[in-house]
């Protein structure tokens, strides 16, 4: 290069830096003028052609300015960004094959781009190769492992490909990517928990009671990640507020997304045992939204609901079923209602309940002789406890304990039916129905 052709290169080279900077700053028509003006003094400048191009694409040029950026590229054929770039715009305008070829010569130069990589397995997923393109994710995340756009896809993928607790996993990861303010405590709390990263779990809770000291969900979720500090049974406080704020969308999501089969599966056993129609009194403690209610309202002569969450109530008067729902703790509902029942039916509350020696007797003292009692608990399986509060913030039962528990508040166990309460993170969460009947007064 010559003297004159340097100081024309030197001088377009400040016009289009200037172009760029007006760009940025969004001045639109000021750059595209000097972009103009810099390629009428280099015909063939690189930066001038992958700029204005991507500036005609931005405001509506599409053609003209994917002709631009992919001239850049034949000019400086070396620049992995520019190849990126291309592969956007070729992307956004759905052409996604001539997208994936742009990415890829982009990594035969720069194979330790995370983005690139990422941006690839993008184009591929919408190609329907989720093999490849999930490899272009894990490799993504091989470079940068809290690539939090790259997590999410690879989620997507494994979600696709019906690896449902894998897809967990990745979508938890990208949640607690970035933790910040911006990010509910209890959601990374439960990332944490998803991720077996019990100990920063504790931690999320820790700093949200530092924020909201005696937090009702904070404190129950901190005692089951640590041991430490467990209460006999969850709180009033907790309850009523976990569950008026999932109310809205229970019922979606425990029978849509997460299988929950416990009322269909106590609807079943209570089929079985021969009743009459419209022949016994029912409570439905803790009744939640009222999802067990149209298995219980045939046998029914009066069926009641009680509940703590406000919200929970709502939803289940929608339902039509019940001829009474009462806003009461349920042990104090029964001490203080003087009601006896034929039947109860508590189906996923012995969750919310380590010691059951109160709620069983409170049970058996409003049940009538003969009565009937159905009940679900979640299995415990391993170590020597007889009930644990686990970091999923459930308590579990061993079968041994439950069925000693009921003995000792004068109930006669009937039968214990293994079942599958819901499925979480893919894999089923084992548990027990239990039906039982109170022992006749002597």
């Amino acid at each position: 290069m010559n003297r004159c052709e340097a100081d024309l290169k030197s001088s377009t080279d400040l016009v289009v830096k200037r172009a760029i900077d007006a760009q940025c700053a969004g001045h639109l028509e000021d750059a595209a003028s000097l972009y103009r003006h810099a390629l009428e003094q280099m015909s063939d400048h690189p930066a001038a052609h992958h700029f204005f191009g991507i500036l005609k694409y931005q405001t509506g040029e599409t053609d003209a300015g994917l002709a631009m950026v992919n001239r850049s590229v034949q000019l400086s054929p070396n620049r992995a960004d520019w190849l990126n770039d291309l592969g956007n715009l070729l992307a956004a305008s759905g052409r996604n094959e001539d997208a994936a070829n742009a990415f890829m010569c982009a990594l035969e130069l720069d194979q330790g781009n995370a983005p690139i990589w990422n941006n690839l397995g993008a184009v591929l997923q919408r190609l329907g190769q989720l093999d490849e393109a999930g490899f272009s994710f894990q490799t993504a995340l091989s470079l940068n492992p809290n690539f939090e756009d790259a997590l999410n896809n690879l989620g997507h993928i494994q979600s696709q490909q019906g690896k449902p607790t894998e897809a967990a996993r990745s979508y938890c990861a990208a949640y607690v990517a970035r933790p910040g303010a911006d990010k509910s405590p209890h959601m990374l709390g439960i990332a944490y928990y998803v991720l077996g990263r019990i100990d920063e779990a504790a931690e999320t809770y820790r700093a949200w009671l530092r924020q909201q000291p005696g937090h009702p969900i904070a404190s129950h979720m901190l005692a089951a990640c640590t041991g430490e500090n467990v209460p006999e049974r969850a709180s009033d406080a907790y309850l009523e507020m976990y569950f008026d704020r999932a109310a809205d969308q229970f019922d979606s999501k425990m029978v849509g997304m997460l299988a929950y089969q416990v009322p269909e599966r106590a609807g079943q056993a209570i089929a079985g045992l021969g009743l009459s129609e419209k022949a016994v009194s029912i409570l439905d403690a803790g009744c939640g939204t009222g999802l067990c209610a149209p298995y219980l309202k045939p046998f029914a002569k009066q069926l009641t609901g009680v509940d703590l969450s406000a919200n929970s109530l709502a939803a289940a008067a929608e339902k039509g079923l019940y001829d009474q729902l009462v806003k009461q703790e349920m042990v104090d509902y029964l001490r203080a209602s003087g009601q006896r029942f034929d039947m109860i039916v508590s189906l996923d509350t012995f969750i919310y309940f380590g010691n059951l020696a109160p709620l069983l007797e409170a049970f058996s003292s409003s049940i009538t002789d003969d009565g009937l009692l159905v009940v679900s608990a979640e299995a415990l399986l391993s170590g020597e406890d007889s009930f644990e509060l686990t970091p999923s913030g459930r308590y579990c039962h061993r079968r041994e304990h439950v069925l000693a528990q009921m003995t000792a508040a004068g109930f006669k166990c009937e039968s214990v039916a293994p079942l599958k309460i819901r499925i979480e993170l893919g894999e089923p969460v084992d548990g027990m129905l239990f039906v039982a009947r109170k022992v006749a007064s002597c």
